[in-house]
């Protein structure tokens, strides 16, 4: 191959057309078998969030009392929280969305923190009544107070040499900025979403590592494990019919975790 020729990757739904098919016909080699205990809305998750979550887990090289740091527990870090668990490692739970976080300690995770809370979510105007902050809003001092502030709490909570490992979720170069700092000299941060990585020094030695989806080795394991060990797929689920207003939803974090079509 030289170096005019380049190969362009195919996903049914995001390059190609077909992502609300109700059939599609396709190579059996790149098909994985689910349990016929599974139920079509539990198991269509797993394909997507569900290895996105477990390659991400895997390559932190998590082990029992290794803690890992998640920032961003909605549809895919909800399964990874599970997924680390299953290694025995301690798991803090990262997000701005209490419901997200109500969700992470009841799946198992040891520690959840919101990451504006610790500096008042809401600031008080000049009639003492609190007000959101907007995120858009803040210039770069303001958002490096907040990271500083957030790596001052994560200290107090979880110790002063920080996590073993961190994965980001959240599509936002400040978090991945915060994860970076969350880790511990030596430590694994993986990045699972599209971003840029800010800033770091060299000198604390610190490994990232990019994570997207997995293989079908690794397709295959998820649907073992989700059998074997009961993994919790929390799912909202729609007629296929109101796919524009789930889009709507999703665009305002109004979905639980992942959202369903069901034709």
């Amino acid at each position: 191959m030289d170096a005019k020729t380049y190969v362009t990757l195919k996903i049914t739904g995001e390059t190609v057309d077909g992502g609300y098919a109700e059939y599609i016909s396709v190579s059996e080699d790149f098909t994985t078998t689910i349990s016929d205990s599974f139920k079509f809305e539990y198991a269509a998750p797993l394909f997507c969030p569900g290895i996105t979550a477990y390659k991400a887990v895997k390559i932190t090289e998590p082990t029992v009392a290794k803690s890992v740091g998640i920032f961003g527990t909605g549809g895919v870090g909800h399964l990874a929280i599970q997924f680390a668990k299953l290694y025995g490692s301690r798991v803090v739970a990262i997000s701005r969305n209490k419901n997200h976080l109500d969700l992470a300690k009841r799946l198992g995770a040891d520690n959840v923190l919101n990451y504006y809370d610790h500096i008042g979510y809401y600031k008080n105007n000049k009639n003492g009544r609190g007000s959101k902050i907007n995120k858009d809003s803040l210039d770069i001092k303001e958002l490096l107070r907040i990271q500083a502030s957030f790596i001052a709490k994560l200290k107090r909570e979880e110790g002063e040499k920080l996590l073993d490992s961190a994965i980001v979720f959240a599509p936002s170069e400040e978090v991945i900025g915060t994860a970076i700092k969350s880790v511990k000299k030596g430590g694994i941060i993986v990045v699972g979403v599209a971003g840029n990585i800010p800033y770091f020094s060299f000198a604390e030695e610190k490994i990232i590592k990019g994570s997207v989806i997995g293989s079908r080795k690794d397709m295959a394991d998820v649907i073992r494990i989700a059998k074997d060990y009961n993994i919790q797929v929390v799912v909202d689920t729609f007629p296929l019919e109101k796919a524009n207003e789930v889009l709507s939803q999703l665009k305002g974090s109004e979905i639980k975790s992942r959202a369903v079509l069901i034709p």
